[in-house]
This record gives C-alpha cells, sequence and structure tokens, in this order.
C-alpha cells in the first residue's frame, strides 16, 4: 500500500494529536515532527515513535506532505515555505489570518501543482457524513455553536474561532453565492467578539442564522436544515442526524434509515405522513480521517474533501462578516 510521507510542523495540543493519530494510521508514513519549543518536539516525537527534526527544512526535505499546526498567523509563512521544498499542504483551519494571505498560499500551491487540504473537521462529523448521500437544498438553516470560556482562542475574534466552522459548512451544503450579509457582534470578556450573531441570504434563496459564543455555560454545536418537506437536525457534539419528511405513502425511505411514522398532518385524501428517519453515522475518528483523506489525495492525485478554495471562501466569508461587525 503507497503511503504518505507526512511531516507535522507545530505539535502544540492539536499538533501532537496529529502526530499520534498519524503514527497509528494505515496510510501515513509519519517521517517526523517539528515544534520551535524543543522541549515540545520531543515528547511529541517520543510518544508517536517518530525523528525530532531540529530544523524546519531538513523536515520539508524528507516529506511529501506536511500537516501545518502552528499559530494562525504563522500559516502563511510555514506554508509558503513548505510549497517551495514541493509540499503538499494539511492547513488547519483557518487557512490563514488574513484573506490575502489566503489567497497568497492557494495561488502558489495552483503554480506548484500542490495539493491543499484545509483541517475543518466538521466535514468529516459522523453526523455529516451520515446524510452525505441524502439529497439536500435547504432553504433555511438555523445553527448555534457556542462553547464554555477557554482563553486559548481569545486572540482572534469568535467569528475565526468558532463560526468559521458552520461558515463552511453552510457554503458547503448550500452550494450557492452568497448575496448579503447581517451581522452584529460584542466583546465581553476578551478584546476581540465572544458572541456574534449572522444572517446570510444566498442567491439560491436560501437564509442561514448563525449564533456563535465561547462565553456560554454550556457547550452546544447544533445546525437545523429546512427544506420542502423536510427537516433535518444535526448535533455534532453527539454525531447523530435526524430527519423528518413530510411525505406520501409511496415514498420510498432512504437506505440504511429506518422509518416510523411519527404523526399524520391534514384529513381525508389530503392527508400526509410525517415520517422520521435516523441515518446511522459511522463510527469514525474525524481527525484521523481527514489526515487519511489528505493522504488519499495526494498518493491517488484526487481532489482533497476540503480544497484550498474552499477554505479561502469560507475566510472570505468570516472576513466580510467582521467588517460588518465593525461598521458603527
Amino acid at each position: 500500500m503507497n503511503k504518505l510521507d507526512l511531516g507535522i510542523i507545530g505539535v502544540g495540543h492539536l499538533g501532537s494529536i496529529h502526530a499520534r493519530l498519524a503514527a497509528e494510521s494505515e496510510k501515513i508514513n509519519l517521517v517526523g515532527v517539528f515544534d520551535l519549543d524543543r522541549e515540545r518536539a520531543e515528547k511529541a516525537a517520543r510518544d508517536s515513535s517518530t525523528e525530532c527534526f531540529r530544523d524546519m527544512h531538513a523536515l520539508l526535505e524528507k516529506v511529501q506532505g506536511v500537516s501545518i499546526v502552528v499559530p494562525t498567523s504563522e500559516h502563511h509563512s510555514v506554508a509558503l515555505k513548505a510549497l517551495d521544498y514541493g509540499c503538499h499542504l494539511f492547513l488547519e483551519k483557518p487557512i490563514a489570518s488574513s484573506v490575502d494571505q489566503a489567497r497568497d498560499i492557494v495561488q502558489k500551491a495552483r503554480e506548484k501543482n500542490r495539493k491543499i487540504q484545509v483541517g475543518h473537521i466538521e466535514r468529516f462529523n459522523p453526523a455529516i457524513l451520515a446524510i452525505k448521500d441524502h439529497p439536500l437544498k435547504p432553504m433555511f438553516i438555523e445553527a448555534h455553536r457556542l462553547s464554555t470560556f477557554n482563553p486559548r482562542g481569545c486572540d482572534v475574534s469568535v467569528v475565526l474561532d468558532l463560526m468559521i466552522h458552520d461558515l463552511d459548512l453552510i457554503l458547503y451544503l448550500v452550494k450557492s453565492p452568497v448575496t448579503h450579509v447581517d451581522a452584529c457582534g460584542v466583546a465581553v470578556v476578551s478584546r476581540e467578539e465572544d458572541i456574534a450573531n449572522v444572517r446570510l441570504k444566498f442567491a439560491s434563496g436560501c437564509v442561514a442564522n448563525i449564533t456563535s459564543s465561547r462565553i456560554a455555560l454550556s457547550p452546544m454545536r447544533r445546525m437545523r436544515l429546512f427544506q420542502q418537506n423536510q427537516y433535518i437536525a444535526l448535533d455534532f457534539q453527539e454525531k447523530k442526524a435526524d430527519i423528518f419528511k413530510l411525505t406520501d405513502q409511496d415514498t420510498i425511505p432512504d437506505p440504511g434509515c429506518k422509518p416510523a411514522v411519527v404523526s399524520r398532518i391534514g384529513v381525508g385524501d389530503n392527508a400526509r405522513d410525517v415520517i422520521y428517519e435516523k441515518p446511522s453515522p459511522p463510527e469514525v475518528n474525524s481527525l484521523q480521517m481527514e489526515l487519511e483523506e489528505f493522504a488519499k489525495a495526494v498518493v491517488h492525485d484526487l481532489e482533497p474533501e476540503v480544497p484550498g478554495e474552499q477554505g479561502l471562501m469560507a475566510l472570505e466569508t468570516a472576513a466580510n462578516i467582521l467588517e460588518q461587525i465593525a461598521r458603527p
């Protein structure tokens, strides 16, 4: 089996998990790790049974691809260096600190014919995977992503810290250009917005209401999709999906679902059943899956699941939202 020769750059809390999962994968050959914090790099190398590189350029010379898990402010410089060495890129979200930096990375990768996958991990959440083959044409979306306070990540707005997960998902699900943005946000315990609410309108007619907060009493990661004759509830925390359909008796349920009639609407010939279907979410480690999909894309020359252009689109939408919030 062909494996991707991978290096990890940045082995803090998340990067060390990248290293461990890459070491356990049958699709990846973990060549080594690098971090400016030598002690941290040595520990990550020991824990994942790989080499600790003293110099980032030495690691870049030996790998086909790199997982870049440094602070977002460093994504641009590290990504461009890796591309100079001909490496394919796995970049944690957001793709970069600014839209201009993201465009630089995407453009250079295109020129070098290198692949980028952006670490929007919710694309690999079992709740999303459970409805991947379900016909989707949402016309109204409501998303709530709330977390308890954690100083880590407070150097950026909650829009870039948390909401960007839902922005990426909604852009992926709607597949239509954003035509209008209304947004508001406030800083409560940090210098950047800690809570924000956004309303997006799309060319398709879809509307999305998104709320993100990092000062909640309890966490929540939910999304509700409404489309003709259907309501789909996604719980990313519980990793499950529920589908309710207003349907005729002859409607065929989705494969793999166990439908149950939960109620009946109307009377006589106009009566229709509301059917509940619960698709079976796959049992996966989302982070390992996204690393392995990156490896698969490089080894077999496939389009990455979350290519750089889509990471750029999510960041452009986030930047538009932040501009709206900043307006007096």
